[in-house]
């Protein structure tokens, strides 16, 4: 049996969202044609796809990008007449586009220069987050390399991190770590913080300098051929008080169950619910503000999730994150985040660093 490539399996499912579908963010057009650019237009017909691409990446494209026909972007209004022909050529009467990444001027743009209805709902977007939200075995074998180097970047860290330094220079030795042990990027800016700063979930790194007695919490990831790695590991400067090893137990405690809890078609909010109603049980509920985990792919943050609001099913084989938290303003916070791959009766966590509290 022949396995079809992505941009096949989108052209399978391409009438029910009209005759043809536009693609232009980076992302997508990477996602679906393997080829990483700045610029190109994909269009997906039923019977066949198209990548226009300028003359800076003709040459890769045509040795690159994977189940479309290459066609050298014409300059100035060409691109559209090119664009106009081959929609001539499908019969396309529609055209879709995705209402998350499409612009309200690219929208316009196309409406004045493409002869084909374009009607801005959200069906397109819908459909090609569905496809991505399922990885193939090759797609995890990516993020799994990603997150081995981020990894041995918190191993790293255990020996680099000491009483006097600041979140910045954490920060950079990390991101250095990582950027110089094979990460293609960092998945994100890298959260790197310390004392009262680890009640802030997203805070950014100061000159902030941490203390004994003190947690340092690290949100971070690497990058490999496009596919993200994310995890967060709270570890301790000397020795914490009775209040922080407890706040840390519990916090781990919602994070096993989470990871427990996790299967095929179990919602959004009954996986969030399965850590939050241990964090709720222990009196810090209203500290746990964020969701218990999001999606992670060729972006940080993608379907599925798993939300107090969130009614969808979680699928087979998409991959979300565990991470919950409980913030104390002014005093401390505690995230432990693992990364899993959703099986049809648990999951496969993709995560091996430690999570028991680590006092350096």
């Amino acid at each position: 049996m022949k396995l079809l490539t992505r941009l096949e399996r989108l052209q399978s499912r391409i009438a029910e969202v009209g005759g043809c579908g536009i693609i232009t963010d980076e992302v997508n057009r990477r996602y679906f044609t393997q080829m990483k650019s700045s610029a190109g237009t994909v269009l997906v017909f039923p019977e066949e796809s198209y990548l226009i691409i300028d003359s800076r990446y003709i040459e890769k494209a045509r040795a690159t990008a994977v189940g479309c026909t290459v066609i050298l972007e014409g300059r100035g209004e060409e691109k559209f007449a090119q664009m106009n022909e081959l929609i001539k050529k499908h019969g396309a009467k529609e055209i879709a586009i995705d209402s998350q990444t499409c612009t309200v001027s690219q929208l316009a743009h196309y409406r004045s220069k493409l002869e084909a209805e374009i009607p801005a709902d959200g069906r397109f977007g819908k459909l090609i987050r569905q496809i991505r939200m399922v990885k193939s075995p090759e797609e995890t074998e990516k993020m799994i390399a990603a997150q081995r180097i981020a990894e041995q970047g918190f191993e790293f860290m255990l020996g680099y991190i000491k009483e006097g330094l600041t979140e910045k220079e954490m920060q950079l030795k990390l991101d250095y770590f990582m950027l110089s042990h094979g990460a293609e990027a960092l998945s994100f800016d890298t959260i790197v913080l310390s004392g009262p700063n680890t009640s802030m979930p997203h805070g950014v790194p100061s000159d902030r300098r941490v203390q004994k007695g003190e947690f340092v919490l690290m949100d971070f990831g690497a990058v490999v051929d496009g596919y993200h790695s994310d995890m967060t590991r709270t570890v301790c400067v000397g020795e914490p008080t009775d209040k922080m090893r407890e706040v840390y137990d519990i916090v781990l405690k919602a994070q096993l169950a989470g990871i427990d809890a996790l299967k095929a078609d179990i919602s959004g909010r009954n996986f969030d619910a399965a850590a939050r109603d241990i964090i709720n049980a222990a009196g810090y509920g209203d500290k746990f503000g964020h969701s218990l985990g999001h999606g992670v792919g060729m972006e940080i943050h993608e379907e599925p999730y798993g939300s107090p609001v969130s009614t969808a099913l979680i699928p087979e084989n998409s991959v979300i994150t565990i991470e919950p938290g409980i913030y104390l303003e002014g005093e401390f916070g505690v995230r432990i985040e693992d990364f899993a791959i959703v099986k049809a009766n648990g999951c496969e966590n993709m995560t091996l660093a430690p999570k028991e509290l680590i006092c350096l």
